[in-house]
């Protein structure tokens, strides 16, 4: 706890990762972190999987190789998009964020259906974390996380349960 309240205080006003509308001091402190390097897949049976609290450095792969469970949620047009996989089962359900510190289209899909988004945000300049999006998710089920559609290789990513005090 007192490495996230540090990791938010050192936010100054004028920071731009300041103007998040959430308490996002527990993100802050995991993206100080060294992350974990992992490979995403091109498809479900080659997903890995990516616990809550953790620090990721993904690699993604050129989108055209990637073969998704469900459309993506939107359509992306970049030359070179690159894309992945990773599987996702959560101990408890509930209200979770994904943070990534690039631009990249985040989808979670269950049973081959997209799972609704409950909300989101972004901070121009700030790349710990750079987007946020929440969903509320289930316990003990096999969820795929999809990303897609931006330039570049690589995203830091975490997954972190929404503190009960707020989204």
């Amino acid at each position: 706890m007192a490495l996230a309240s540090l990791a938010l205080s050192s936010f100054a006003a004028d920071d731009p990762c300041a103007g998040f509308r959430w308490d996002v001091g527990h993100e802050h402190a995991l993206f100080a972190t060294p992350p974990e390097p992992v490979s995403l897949g091109k498809d479900a049976e080659s997903a890995p999987i990516l616990i809550p609290d953790k620090l990721y450095q993904l690699t993604l792969v050129p989108q055209a190789q990637v073969t998704f469970a469900a459309a993506p949620g939107k359509k992306t047009t970049v030359d070179g998009a690159s894309a992945g996989l990773a599987r996702v089962r959560l101990p408890v359900a509930g209200n979770y964020r994904i943070s990534l510190d690039r631009g990249f289209w985040v989808d979670l899909v269950a049973d081959r259906s997209l799972i609704t988004a409950t909300d989101f945000q972004g901070r121009v300049g700030c790349d710990s974390p750079h987007k946020i999006v929440v969903y509320s998710l289930p316990d003990r089920q096999d969820l795929l996380l999809q990303l897609s559609g931006a330039a570049g290789s690589g995203v830091r990513l975490t997954i972190t349960p929404v503190p009960a005090t707020g989204r």
